[in-house]
């Protein structure tokens, strides 16, 4: 019996870092939908979801599950409640906050802490400056916009909740079509370098010397998890490109998954002037190991796309479900776009020209421009939905949160493999009077009712 006692009593670390997961995996899934549906607004006390997140948050702090045990003193407090930051963190952001203008290069292991890193950093230099630049290259999974892009966004307020992530309006962003660059690594350098340079010259002041121009505004770069293979080949390259003034490296104790130790971006030829702070993953296991934190990023991307589209309609919209969302979206009004008035681009592989109406149909699609100039990057002001494709009166019927101001530029749809998510799927069509919105070569626009007939296909059908 006693033996029994102590195998038991020796499990209970492990059982509560398994709690502790489900219980953050479950918190996460139910907070983003309140808060993220309605920007800038608390979730309605009624809200079932909020309540039992709530009583997760009370349940949490009954059971004293943290993320480093007996070590949760020595940690500085952070913005959230839920948020432990560690010393070794806090005085990583210490002693960049006190350099001039930072460029600041986060990379590790997939589910290290990367964001979390990211958006305390963000947060403190904004007490210091009046805005931060911020380079998302993580297209799986990224801090402010949909998945699939690559971004630059301007930021000027703190975030006030770490554990939440919120949808901003990115300065410059480009649509790779893919939540990983193993399909086109060449492709998502260029967008990387591309957007790098934009930062360089709207935020640079030129000045005579070696050095073409001198930075104005702190730049955030977030990275993806993708540190072998390929993966590392992308990363350094990106890193001897941008050529940060400090590199972060997070770590954690499993080796085989964690960036080679030092600067290990640089060869022979290259002479080392980053500054190099490589810290630990916050998560700790029961032996103060830094672990990773298992997710799964699926329907984390999905809930991100969701509350994107949730954007098409105002913020005090009864609309808190997903299954609301789904009938909202069914039944709001699309912009009407003529075919012949845009051009239709699959980034991933080539369609027959016969099959480009089927292939595009019910899918998700960047809404950019066609740039004529040498490198031909099509820069994309947000996604759309096509809701429906009439090949008789030749028009495409799309839903939309991009602004009408924006739309006018827009005269290409890039198709990608980012799928709409299921559960906005299930909601039955309903035939009627529908009111649309007609597009014109240069979106410019003009309401009009029209009876959406049985050859328009549905994506709700």
């Amino acid at each position: 019996m006693e033996n029994v006692l102590a195998e038991s009593k020796m499990m209970i670390p492990d059982c509560r870092k398994h709690l502790d997961v489900s219980l953050t995996d479950l918190k996460t899934i139910l907070f983003l939908l309140p808060v993220t549906f309605v920007a800038d607004a608390a979730p309605p006390i009624e809200n079932l979801e909020y309540l039992m997140v709530l009583v997760i948050i009370k349940l949490r702090k009954l059971l004293a599950i943290n993320i480093t045990g007996d070590q949760e003193k020595e940690m500085d407090s952070s913005p959230s409640q839920d948020i432990y930051i560690p010393k070794q963190w806090s005085d990583a952001v210490e002693f960049i906050s006190c350099s001039s203008t930072p460029i600041v290069f986060i990379c590790g292991a997939k589910n290290c802490g990367k964001t979390t890193f990211s958006r305390y950093l963000l947060n403190i230099l904004l007490h210091k400056y009046t805005k931060v630049a911020y380079l998302d290259t993580d297209v799986g999974q990224p801090e402010f916009t949909p998945p699939a892009f690559l971004s630059l966004t301007i930021v000027h307020k703190v975030t006030p909740d770490l554990t939440v992530p919120c949808l901003k309006t990115p300065e410059r962003c480009l649509f790779f079509g893919d939540v990983s660059c193993k399909r086109d690594p060449s492709t998502y350098l260029s967008y990387v370098y591309a957007i790098y340079d934009y930062y360089q010259k709207e935020y640079g002041i030129s000045v005579k010397g070696e050095n073409p121009c001198d930075i104005k505004l702190p730049l955030i770069v977030n990275t993806p998890g993708w540190v072998k293979g390929v993966g590392y080949d992308v990363l350094v390259d990106m890193l001897n490109y941008i050529s940060p003034t400090h590199v972060v490296k997070i770590s954690t104790s499993s080796e085989n998954k964690n960036l080679p130790a030092g600067e290990f971006w640089l060869d022979e030829e290259r002479d080392g002037t980053t500054n190099l702070i490589e810290i630990n993953s916050a998560r700790q296991d029961s032996l103060n190991r830094s672990v990773l934190f298992q997710k799964d990023a699926r329907p984390l991307r999905d809930l991100r796309i969701m509350a994107y589209f949730r954007q098409c309609f105002s913020s005090d919209s009864n609309i808190s479900t997903m299954k609301e969302l789904a009938h909202a979206l069914a039944s709001h009004c699309p912009y009407e776009v003529p075919i012949a008035s845009i051009k239709i681009r699959h980034l991933h592989c080539e369609v027959p020209s016969s099959e480009i109406f089927f292939s595009l149909n019910a899918t998700i699609v960047g809404l950019a421009v066609d740039s004529e100039g040498p490198e031909n990057l099509p820069w994309c002001f947000g996604l759309g939905i096509v809701r429906g494709i009439d090949t008789v009166k030749g028009v495409l019927y799309v839903i939309t949160p991009v602004p009408q101001s924006s739309l006018e530029k827009v005269n290409l749809l890039l198709q990608g493999y980012i799928q709409i998510p299921s559960c906005l799927l299930q909601a039955r069509y309903c035939s009627g009077m529908h009111l649309t919105i007609h597009v014109s070569k240069y979106f410019g626009y003009k309401l009009v009712i029209h009876v959406l007939a049985k050859r328009i296909i549905s994506v709700a059908c």
